[in-house]
């Protein structure tokens, strides 16, 4: 029989993921420039790891399950890897010279 969390790791887990979504919401209405969204997907994978480690029991059961669960986690990496090293080396569109001109600042 595996080993599982107590009752209060599970209520600490639940806090620290209240309290990471309330810092994920500041973030998204604060004005951080260029660095909201790596803080926002920062927050959000150290959320994903909580999720997995503690309610999908990873951390409890045997080495095989973790191998298992980090080979997923890295063919997703691969993979959004993969898609965003094409996405970005696309070539630029260009201007549309149909559009209308912008509007003057009143």
């Amino acid at each position: 029989m595996a080993k599982h969390a107590s009752v209060r790791t599970y209520v600490f887990v639940l806090s620290t993921l209240l309290v990471l979504t309330a810092v994920t919401v500041i973030v998204a209405y604060g004005n951080l420039g260029v660095m909201a969204a790596p803080i926002a997907v920062g927050i959000a994978a150290v959320k994903a790891t909580l999720v997995v480690l503690y309610f999908m029991h990873v951390r409890y059961e045997s080495p095989l399950i973790a191998l298992c669960a980090a080979a997923g986690f890295i063919f997703i990496v691969i993979l959004v890897g993969i898609t965003m090293g094409e996405v970005s080396a696309r070539p630029r569109p260009a201007p549309d010279v149909l559009a209308p001109p912008p509007l003057a600042p009143d």
